[in-house]
């Protein structure tokens, strides 16, 4: 078949190498690519944002399945578009990936079906929510209602921290993602992610992992889209993942279902996890990034298949096989991210790298200039191995990372030290 993914990330670069080495795919286009996944596909140079477009494109190429990676063409409504055209697509509607486009929605909806999370109160005007934030005091967590790129998230540990807040994100720091405020009560605990895939109605749970969000080593300085993650996570036992199935997932799936947006996709619950038991942080509506990454290299090809299976609702029977293995994946940033990265800056030694399903590394933000390739945004490499440990993984990451040169670059060397 012929598959078409939509994005430009390491997110969409680890679902082009999962779904190459599936036979049922014969022709992969990605739109618009990178330098990393035009060595493994076609790149094609359009709006992903466009419907029309995207529609168009298809009917062109013949293009039987349609993955979108990124957020906002799931917020534009590109996947109802597809559909509408007869597309088999993985990705929900417009309306059900409100789920991650608007915080105060997922609040909404959590109230409706009893998942619990974490008490919270929702702004439209800076003077309001100081007056709460003054009211209540501190540690509280600051959002920016609509979609900011995995950022738009701020840590309220003090009084002026979450004024400061309210005033960045009031004062345009993420655009009209910050239209709206939420304000929530600061949970304790430690951070995992669930990644779910739904066809509507049916719920299967392929797979955990953990991710670094802070830039710096041992989680400190501001945070960023994520610096590195590794799967699984040892704090999601499955005891608190069939809670958090029972608890959160399923009634999320069915209050949607009810409401008449069923959620088609993946789901991602960010989740806080205290005493054995699990709170809700946020939903995603696409598979995460750094997440992904060690994701697709644990599930390799079977990949494609689950996400055909959730596009044609035929999840119920579905299962997923996995390695008692374990894989991590290490960010490599320009220098100046997470604020203004340093791009065109070359990069050496990423030839002979990884490109089998224990090592390899996946371009985030590169392109192709004179012959070399360059950093092209924030964050840049992917850096992704698998081991029998999670040790063996992390060491086989840095390993890799040592080799490429590149001067205008940075990573953090300690992913998957909460684990370990």
């Amino acid at each position: 078949m012929n598959i078409l993914i939509l994005g430009s990330g390491g997110r969409e670069h680890s679902l082009a190498w999962a779904i190459k080495q599936n036979p049922k795919c014969d022709r992969l286009i990605v739109a618009p690519g990178n330098a990393g996944i035009a060595q493994i596909a076609e790149c094609a140079d359009f709006d992903i944002l466009d419907a029309a477009e995207v529609v168009t494109f298809c009917a062109a190429n013949a293009v039987d399945f349609v993955v979108i990676g990124p957020e906002a063409p799931l917020a534009a409504g590109i996947a109802d578009a597809t559909r509408a055209a007869g597309l088999l697509t993985f990705g929900p509607s417009a309306a059900a990936a409100r789920l991650e486009a608007s915080k105060a929605f997922t609040k909404e909806i959590c109230d409706a079906c009893a998942a619990p999370t974490a008490g919270y109160a929702r702004f439209t005007d800076a003077a309001s929510a100081k007056a709460y934030v003054e009211k209540h005091g501190a540690p509280l967590v600051i959002k920016a209602d609509g979609l900011a790129a995995g950022k738009g998230v701020i840590m309220g540990m003090t009084l002026p921290e979450a004024l400061g807040g309210i005033d960045e994100i009031f004062g345009g720091a993420f655009g009209a993602a910050g239209a709206e405020v939420v304000i929530e009560e600061f949970m304790e605990g430690e951070e995992a992610s669930l990644f779910i895939l739904s066809d509507g109605v049916n719920c299967l749970p392929i797979g955990t992992a953990q991710d670094h969000k802070r830039v710096g080593e041992g989680d400190t300085g501001p945070n960023t889209g994520g610096m590195g993650a590794y799967s699984p996570a040892p704090v999601l036992s499955d005891a608190i993942l069939e809670d958090v199935m029972a608890q959160i997932v399923r009634p999320t799936v069915a209050e949607m279902a009810a409401r008449g947006t069923p959620f088609e996709g993946v789901l991602y619950a960010g989740l806080m996890i205290k005493d054995g038991h699990a709170r809700l942080v946020e939903y995603n509506a696409r598979f995460g990034d750094p997440e992904c990454q060690v994701l697709m290299m644990r599930l390799g090809a079977q990949a494609l298949d689950l996400m055909l299976a959730c596009a044609k609702g035929d999840l119920a029977g579905a299962q997923v096989n996995w390695a008692e293995d374990h894989a991590i994946s290490v960010v490599m940033a320009a220098k100046g991210y997470p604020g203004i990265p340093e791009k065109g800056s070359v990069i050496n030694g990423l030839s002979g790298l990884g490109g089998d399903s224990f090592n390899m590394v996946y371009h985030a933000g590169t392109a192709r200039k004179d012959g070399a390739i360059v950093a092209a945004g924030g964050r840049v490499l992917n850096v992704t191995a698998r081991g029998n440990s999670l040790q063996e993984a992390q060491a086989r990451a840095y390993a890799m990372v040592d080799k490429i040169d590149w001067p205008g670059g940075f990573c953090r060397r300690d992913i998957g030290w909460r684990a370990l």
